[in-house]
């Protein structure tokens, strides 16, 4: 059987939705020339070290979703990269 509908079920959506609000609104709490790292967001998502790491990879992509949108870039030191690139740690900027 072959899948067509890669939409994600509504409770992966609404986890999405929470991670792109969060995003925003820690690069809106901040001067514009600073970042956050994807941890920042999962720890302000959850105190438990358990599920902010599981929600990491969940984080790095939806920071990649927001950079496609313009909403958001995201960087490896001065250069922009796709947010599931391997190579280091990211930072999430403002656009």
């Amino acid at each position: 059987m072959r899948r067509t509908d890669l939409r994600l079920p509504d409770a992966d959506l609404q986890e999405d939705q929470a991670i792109a609000d969060k995003i925003l609104t820690l690069l809106a709490s901040r001067a514009p020339s600073t970042s956050i790292f994807p941890s920042d967001v999962a720890r302000a998502l959850s105190s438990d070290q358990r599920i902010w790491r599981a929600q990491m990879p969940a984080i790095r992509r939806v920071a990649g979703q927001l950079a496609v949108e313009g909403r958001a870039k995201v960087t490896r030191g001065a250069m922009e990269v796709d947010a599931l690139s391997k190579g280091g740690p990211i930072r999430i900027r403002r656009p």
